[in-house]
């Protein structure tokens, strides 16, 4: 319902997005490259939910090496090492920010927060949003909506069927879930960022502070300022409703977080120890663990975790342990977690990003088709951010074929997952489809003191892998040149260089945390920098029949891991394609995983 004092915008797109954390970007940003006019719907000031300068959650996901996330999250998170080497939460913000706002096909709209949905028969016709800021109602009107809201608004408002809570061990047989279903679910946090600094620095906490002591924070870190305390454990409500007890749960949230500093800055054992450590920033809005569910074409389990998602549709993977949090959070003398373990990676199917009875509604982060026990795992923002990924991928391909999700995954399941691995969207156990014409082209090495076989750049893999590093390697300056039998017209062409995805290149600290952002901010802390590995200038020519060369690309200051080239208008008459790698950020060899054409 609107008002008719007040102005309403009407929208008509492809795909709405609903939430703006990281799943909402990277489904925005997908559905837009691949052709899909897109509108996202974002509550707050700013992009980046639970990992916004609002909440400062760092971006965690699968364990082990050789399995980080890349695609559209490793493209935001090179960006972040290019602009915000000293890890300021505000420059984040900038980074979400702009790749939204700058897109082409993509439109935005922040502060704006749904409220309604109208329904044609069983499928979402259009949504009501009210914008804070302008005072103005919108109304929009989508093919395909995917809600990343975290919370699920679109189920309550269209009957799209969902879960809220715990199940019993015997609905699914999981012995990790309690042995009777509950509605109890994680909680959220107010977390604390520290910043030491020359001199002592003082804290009065306000009157209304809970009283903490060292008896009533048991099972927590032993030392307030080790890497990577971020006081995740300050947590409340999830012996509560989440999200109809949300401004309660912060308020007790906020005297627990002043509590907290006043008992690391004041009392004994931590109070000398901490004389010149301010206390930096404490949350004023939760950070949000579990609340709705989405029900799926597949409903993913403990089993399927711990089978390592052997999915025929896979569409993304996670790896974080069932990270079980206690529904009581601080209240509980117990500990404030279980890690319970999960293969890592495992893959996640399409089945669980689409609605079993709203044909159009994906959905994407922690609220898609999982029981209590595996959303443990798959919550956490680098996976939802490739979960995102996939949506708005599949949306788009939805769109192309006119068909709705489920049918993508009876027929087109093979397209949408070669999609996501040519936008670096890796996916355990697939093998990106080489394209003909690279297939069949002769890759010669110019210019090159010493290099490996070039083979490599067509095999299909963009990382190492336990069989091969599957990696070319030669001197700074080498040349590659992909020659073709005859003349042809180039559509795309695609590079992945080497990006140093376990981050060795990066300061030690850097690499033992493994986050894209930071809590306990020290003196001399050292700055950050792209990976030494990475190449930083190259150039792209075009070789005609006649041996002249034109060049189509170049980059001098590169900071992409993945580069994608699809001109407006095709490049024709081409009998070579030559890629010059002329620079790195510190690295002594050019470092390169595909080169290929279409």
């Amino acid at each position: 319902m609107t008002h008719p004092r007040l102005p309403t915008r009407y929208h008509n797109v492809d795909v709405c997005v609903v939430g703006g954390g990281l799943a909402g970007i990277a489904a925005a940003i997908s559905a837009a490259r691949h052709g899909a006019r897109c509108l996202i719907v974002q509550d707050r000031p700013m992009f980046g939910g639970n990992s916004s300068s609002e909440v400062r959650m760092w971006v965690s996901g699968a364990r082990g090496p050789g399995n980080r996330e890349t695609g559209i999250l490793e493209e935001i998170a090179l960006e972040n090492l290019r602009r915000n080497p000293h890890k300021n939460f505000s420059v984040w913000d900038s980074i979400l920010y702009e790749k939204v706002r700058f897109q082409p096909g993509l439109d935005y709209l922040l502060n704006t927060s749904c409220f309604d949905a109208e329904m044609a028969e069983d499928r979402i016709h259009s949504i009501r949003c009210w914008q804070l800021t302008t005072q103005t109602f919108h109304e929009i009107q989508a093919r395909f909506f995917i809600d990343c809201s975290g919370d699920s608004i679109l189920a309550p408002l269209t009957g799209a069927p969902w879960r809220h809570g715990r199940e019993g061990q015997s609905e699914y047989g999981e012995d990790i879930a309690p042995p009777a279903a509950d509605s109890r679910t994680m909680g959220s946090s107010c977390l604390i960022q520290l910043r030491e600094t020359n001199d002592k620095r003082l804290f009065v906490a306000p009157d209304w502070a809970l009283d903490v002591t060292a008896d009533n924070s048991r099972h927590r870190p032993a030392d307030p300022r080790q890497q990577g305390e971020n006081f995740w454990y300050l947590e409340l409500g999830g012996d509560r409703d989440t999200i109809a007890d949300a401004e309660e749960i912060r308020d007790e949230l906020q005297d627990l977080g002043w509590g907290f500093a006043n008992f690391i800055k004041n009392r004994k054992p931590w109070r000398d120890a901490m004389r010149n450590y301010d206390v930096d920033w404490i949350g004023m809005l939760p950070g949000k663990r579990e609340s709705r569910r989405y029900i799926g074409a597949h409903v993913m389990t403990q089993h399927d975790v711990r089978a390592g998602g052997r999915f025929p549709d896979i569409v993304a993977y996670g790896g974080w342990p069932m990270d079980d949090h206690h529904p009581a959070g601080y209240r509980t003398p117990a500990a404030p977690t279980i890690f319970h373990p999960a293969p890592s990676p495992f893959g996640i199917p399409w089945r669980c990003l689409y609605s079993v009875a709203v044909p159009n509604l994906l959905f994407a982060g922690r609220n898609i088709s999982v029981t209590h026990t595996a959303m443990s795992s798959t919550r956490v923002m680098a996976t939802c951010a490739l979960l995102g990924q996939a949506a708005g991928t599949g949306a788009a391909l939805a769109l192309r074929h006119g068909c709705d999700p489920a049918t993508i995954g009876e027929r087109h399941i093979t397209e949408l997952q070669q999609a996501l691995l040519t936008d670096d969207a890796w996916l355990p156990g697939l093998t990106r489809t080489i394209p003909e014409l690279s297939q069949t082209a002769d890759y010669v090495v110019m210019h090159a003191k010493s290099a490996t076989s070039p083979a490599v750049l067509r095999d299909g893999h963009d990382r190492p892998d336990a069989a091969a590093s599957h990696l070319w390697t030669g001197s700074l300056g080498s040349v590659i040149e992909m020659r073709f039998s005859k003349p042809e017209t180039i559509h795309q062409i695609r590079m992945v260089f080497d990006s140093d995805l376990e981050r060795e290149t990066l300061p030690a600290a850097e690499r033992r945390l493994n986050r894209s952002m930071e809590s306990i901010y020290r003196l001399n802390q050292p700055a950050l920098y792209l990976p030494h590995t990475l190449i930083r200038s190259w150039q792209l020519e075009l070789v005609r029949p006649d041996g002249s060369a034109t060049v189509i690309a170049s980059e001098d200051r590169n900071s992409r891991r993945l580069v994608l080239l699809r001109p407006d208008s095709p490049w024709s008459g081409a009998v070579a394609v030559r890629l010059s790698l002329l620079e790195s950020w510190g690295c002594r060899e050019a470092r390169l995983f595909s080169f290929d054409v279409s």
